[in-house]
């Protein structure tokens, strides 16, 4: 597995080693000790969630505050993503920055996301399902997202305004400046 830090800093897209022959592939998608020195790090993962979502929607940037904050390892099983990740830490140098990859089935690249910093995803395929995991457990009270298409974070979804499909949740969350960090 090949770990490379992106511009924000420990935020890092994984790339595994894929063994291919003629009956298919193989490739370790998680080794806890490999992972761990790889981001130079410890994280426990405690929950592991999946989701299943069509072509257009994006599961807007989310997030849980204080205790509750999650760093979590992302990928896709099958079809394609835009996985985009914003730094939310106030003492950053890139804070209010984001890094935005395809994740998909055919690279089968994954990102880690560190605490403090606010998640969400764009399916550019037909149907695309997502799994990650998740180094503490959600907790709805600590809850908290920005708007999808804040002009401040400026984020490219790779999707026409028409084609876009968001929840009433989604919707309704706040602009970067007034978010609750």
């Amino acid at each position: 597995m090949t770990f490379t830090e992106t511009k924000l800093k420990g935020c890092f897209v994984l790339e595994p080693n894929i063994f291919e022959d003629d009956r298919g592939y193989f490739f370790e998608s998680f080794n806890k000790t490999r992972f761990n020195k790889g981001i130079g790090t410890t994280i426990d993962f405690v929950q592991d969630n999946q989701s299943f979502s069509a072509q257009g929607v994006i599961r807007a940037i989310h997030y849980q505050t204080g205790v509750h904050a999650q760093a979590k390892l992302v990928r896709v099983l099958s079809g394609a993503v835009l996985d985009v990740a914003v730094d939310l830490r106030k003492d950053s140098p890139t804070f209010g920055e984001y890094v935005a990859i395809e994740l998909n089935s055919e690279n089968k690249k994954q990102l880690f996301i560190p605490k403090g910093f606010g998640h969400g995803f764009a399916v550019l395929s037909e149907t695309a399902e997502f799994y990650y995991k998740c180094d503490n457990y959600y907790n709805k009270e600590a809850e908290a997202g920005i708007l999808y298409n804040d002009k401040e974070l400026g984020i490219d979804w790779k999707i026409s305004d028409n084609e876009i499909v968001l929840s009433n949740k989604d919707l309704e969350l706040p602009l970067f400046k007034n978010a609750k960090l």
